[in-house]
């Protein structure tokens, strides 16, 4: 089990960089409707067949955000 909700990770993400999911797609250089379908389906963004895998051999899966220092 995919423990982490993607899509309110993503949208708390935006908002402390005071950015939007437009912006973002922009940035990675894809269209917003394609952030927002990745979002809204986070078998897309996690590996479905993954997260089977370590959920086999006991494990639940939790992703961990570290911010990036600034150099």
């Amino acid at each position: 089990m995919l423990r982490n909700n993607i899509e309110v990770d993503v949208k708390v993400k935006c908002i402390e960089a005071e950015t939007t999911q437009a912006k973002l797609a922009e940035d990675i250089g894809t269209t917003p409707s394609y952030v927002n379908r990745l979002i809204k389906k986070n078998e897309k963004i996690v590996n479905k067949t993954f997260i089977q895998m370590l959920e086999s051999l006991g494990y639940d899966v939790e992703l961990t955000y570290i911010k990036r220092g600034e150099e």
